[in-house]
């Protein structure tokens, strides 16, 4: 999980987190009907909500085409805003995971947590363009290219 640790200490604000707890994470995989990848889980057990203010301004200093990341959802919100943005236009079947700083957001497809599995692909809701795409082939993946910044 090296790649989740350097994401954390290279881009996580120097506020306090607070790991999740498994049985908190098992409880929303049974409320979701789905499993989440173990490199999430991972990541909010040993970390936290991680916010990572700085994404945005190293982005834009190099000038790269990648949409940044800005604030990890909690638990309750996972399953709320899943529900609520499928509501107002996003297509069904993703798990909200992560923000962008324009109400955008970051998703598992549901489809692809039917069973467990070690990571999973990261696709993007763009809430203006009412499209999800996929962004990198895994968690870790994507979470690699913020480290390559």
């Amino acid at each position: 999980m090296n790649s989740i640790d350097l994401f954390v200490k290279n881009w996580g604000s120097k506020g306090a987190m607070v790991p999740i707890a498994s049985d908190d994470i098992t409880e929303l995989e049974l409320k979701l009907t789905a499993y989440l990848p173990d490199s999430y889980k991972y990541l909010i057990s040993t970390y936290g909500l991680v916010h990572t203010p700085n994404v945005l301004t190293k982005i834009c200093d190099l000038g790269v085409d990648i949409t940044e990341v800005q604030d990890f959802l909690s638990l309750d919100d996972i399953f709320s805003l899943s529900k609520l943005y499928e509501m107002t236009g996003m297509p069904k079947g993703h798990i909200l995971f992560a923000s962008d700083c324009k109400g955008s957001m970051f998703c598992f497809k549901l489809s692809d947590c039917a069973q467990k599995q070690a990571d999973s692909a990261v696709w993007f809701y763009d809430h203006s363009a009412a499209t999800v795409t996929q962004v990198a082939n895994s968690f870790t993946g994507w979470l690699e290219a913020f480290n390559e910044l």
